[in-house]
């Protein structure tokens, strides 16, 4: 995921969200959910069905997903479970991780506003990884058999191919680069990621912990902090707890590839 996306520009790809519904969201229950009628939903211009050619738009009228708002610590579906639907984030932030067979968590993905889950289940009909909310959230739940149209198939695979890419990324992130090249390419991929969606891309609050940041990038946390405070003296970026500020895009993309050099 991060090594293809610093390679260019990242465009959302899935269901980009509205500048306000980033901001975290407080649910009123634990199973608080709302029926949405995607013809009429705020999100419809971005979302995966509305990549419909003219011709089948038309099948947008039937289409009624549920809103459903996860609390941060919340499970969304567990590794084992059984898959049945497709998750689009409208708001919030998650993790995506699996068990190891030491009983340590491995975070293998963020996935933010604008972004599908659930697709580890495709392939077996039950999931692989633990999702859990990092702050207030909420998903809209896209049953899978309401994908069964050729057309929205074929979107679908799209996404799909994406994915593939993202995870041949990841695979040459944690094979290839050095500790500093990881952590650099992270935050550009999240710079790259927030600009997408309307927002700055300079600028932008950590919603994941220093600890799962190592976890993801296979580094360990004295090693993300070092990393962190190297950059600041720099002059990469300036940090406060979990705000980052990018003082020079263009100069930390280049660290990227110095550092391999």
């Amino acid at each position: 995921m991060i090594a293809a996306q610093a390679a260019s520009p990242l465009k959302p790809i899935h269901f980009a969200a509205s500048r306000a519904s980033v901001a975290p969201r407080r649910a009123t229950s634990e199973s608080a959910s709302l029926p949405t009628r995607c013809n009429t939903c705020n999100l419809r211009e971005v979302c995966l069905p509305c990549g419909l050619p003219v011709a089948s738009e038309g099948l947008l009228d039937d289409l009624v997903y549920t809103r459903k708002r996860v609390k941060r610590g919340e499970t969304l579906y567990h590794a084992g479970s059984s898959f049945d639907s497709l998750y689009a984030v409208r708001s919030g932030f998650f993790k995506s991780a699996t068990l190891l067979e030491d009983g340590r968590d491995q975070v293998t993905a963020f996935h933010m506003a604008g972004e599908l889950l659930g697709m580890d289940g495709l392939g077996t009909d039950h999931h692989t990884n633990d999702v859990v909310a990092l702050e207030d959230s909420e998903v809209c739940v896209i049953p899978y058999a309401h994908l069964e149209a050729p057309a929205l198939q074929k979107q679908l695979h799209k996404v799909m191919s994406r994915e593939l890419v993202r995870d041949h990324g990841v695979m040459m992130l944690l094979g290839t680069m050095r500790a500093e090249e990881r952590l650099a390419a992270f935050l550009v991929s999240l710079s790259q990621r927030f600009g997408a969606r309307g927002y700055s891309a300079a600028e932008f609050h950590l919603r994941m912990t220093r600890d799962e940041i190592g976890s993801f990038l296979g580094l360990s946390l004295e090693t993300v902090s070092r990393l962190f405070s190297r950059m600041q003296d720099e002059g990469f970026i300036s940090v406060q707890q979990k705000h980052i500020r990018i003082l020079d895009i263009p100069r930390l993309k280049a660290s990227i590839g110095r550092a391999a050099s």
